[in-house]
């Protein structure tokens, strides 16, 4: 079964402003991304390693996973930040701009052993990602959206028509890989109800949760990329008939009028693990 460890919402948090970071470690977010790379100014990089690794070494992020986006190897910052984050005691580094699996075997010569996360946001990206979520280490893709379609020189629609295949791509990439695998950024963040649409949409889709670019995002993709009351109670009433049906041994089991199967009992399973670890969570 994939690990249920809750995703629905991954915030991006600038690794150079202690405000934010202190912040951060009350509020209901799922994972945090502390960013050194596009939230943080030339002049400012630096000096925001040691601000990060100072508010990660004073810990307090709680259940939350804990992503450091580095800047990209081919710029000036780039291996000294991943020399650092691999001392900080992060979950994952985050790579931005991955084309290729020799993107991730340059990163990890750096890091170790820690675990690595892949932004997909080039077209190279997209047709490579299939070996991308081959590569050892990689146990996560963020996809970044904006980046995305500014190389594919889209127009913006709501629908997200121009992008779905490369978002179609990575997903069956990391679906096949094992992959964590999360959907990009919502710009207009005070518009609630597209950010409720676009969460709706990556949810069908089967991403596992949404970049967020504020804290007034979080709270809506937490609610999108749960399993629903209904959703749990279908699932729980799905496990119970199937396995009175396997008990018995005889008939097929059957929910509101449809049969179930052993693939339905393997979701409705899932579905549960992730509603226990979310209230876990929550508790925590």
């Amino acid at each position: 079964m994939p690990d249920a460890r809750p995703l629905r919402s991954v915030l991006y948090i600038p690794g150079s402003r202690p405000r934010a970071l202190e912040k951060a470690r009350g509020l209901p977010v799922d994972a945090i991304i502390f960013d050194l790379e596009d939230a943080v100014a030339a002049d400012e990089k630096v000096a925001a390693r040691a601000t990060l690794a100072a508010a990660l070494a004073e810990g307090g992020y709680g259940a939350r996973m804990k992503i450091v986006r580095i800047n990209g190897l081919d710029t000036p910052w780039g291996a000294e930040d991943a020399q650092a984050v691999r001392d900080m005691g992060v979950d994952a580094v985050l790579l931005p701009k991955v084309s290729a699996p020799a993107d991730l075997d340059a990163l990890a010569a750096l890091t170790g052993d820690v675990p690595l996360w892949a932004m997909m946001e080039t077209p190279l990206g997209m047709l490579n990602a299939p070996q991308i979520a081959t590569h050892r280490l990689l146990q996560g893709m963020v996809m970044g959206t904006n980046d995305l379609a500014k190389e594919l020189q889209t127009r913006f629609r709501p629908d997200r028509e121009p992008l779905l295949t490369g978002l179609g791509l990575c997903l069956l990439a990391a679906k096949a890989h094992g992959c964590a695998i999360i959907d990009g950024v919502y710009n207009a963040f005070k518009d609630t109800a597209g950010l409720e649409i676009e969460c709706t949409q990556g949810r069908d889709m089967g991403f596992d949760g949404k970049t967020l670019i504020h804290p007034a995002q979080i709270d809506i993709a937490n609610t999108a990329f749960s399993p629903s009351e209904d959703e749990i109670d279908l699932a729980r009433r799905q496990i119970a008939a199937f396995e009175e049906v396997e008990a018995s041994g005889q008939g097929v089991a059957v929910v509101d009028g449809r049969i179930v199967e052993n693939l339905h009992i393997v979701t409705a399973r899932e579905t549960l693990a992730k509603a226990g670890a979310i209230a876990s969570m929550m508790e925590g």
